[in-house]
């Protein structure tokens, strides 16, 4: 039976394994592919004391899936009264355990957290696979937005 819960800060060690498997998969890269310390004290440091909430799926104690929402804080807006929105990223649920409603799980238990913390509006950026249960759980495409990447 898959179980989902809110990770704590002692899953540290559970939530850089999920995750580092997650960039791997998502970015089709061997599964011994090294990632810069830079990264990984960087994801280390945001889990621990970043303004973020992440779900964590098991079966027995093997953590088969993960989803994070961050919080972004704006000025408050006449849309966004109260200044927080949520950005929902790193949904993941390993191929073995895929098409049993797991993700659904994970992104529910975070739109019901961003809702109890007053968030006005989660973005997120979906994959073609992904689509199709963000539309499910309300998400429609957006046209608002503009980006520029600084890097």
């Amino acid at each position: 039976m898959i179980t989902c819960r809110t990770a704590e800060k002692d899953d540290i060690n559970i939530l850089m394994k999920i995750r580092l498997e997650m960039l791997r998969v998502v970015n089709d890269m061997p599964q011994d592919a090294p990632f810069s310390e830079t990264l990984i004290e960087s994801s280390r440091d945001y889990f621990l004391s970043g303004d973020q909430t992440t779900v964590l799926a098991f079966d027995g104690d093997e953590a088969v899936g993960c989803a994070s929402v961050s919080y972004i804080r704006i000025m408050p807006t006449f849309s966004h009264p109260t200044g927080i929105r949520a950005h929902l990223m790193n949904v993941y649920t390993r191929h073995a355990y895929r098409r049993q409603g797991i993700a659904c799980r994970m992104v529910t238990a975070l739109i019901e957290e961003a809702v109890r913390k007053g968030v006005t509006e989660i973005s997120l950026d979906a994959t073609e696979s992904g689509r199709p249960l963000y539309k499910k759980l309300g998400f429609i495409e957006s046209t608002e937005c503009m980006v520029r990447v600084l890097r």
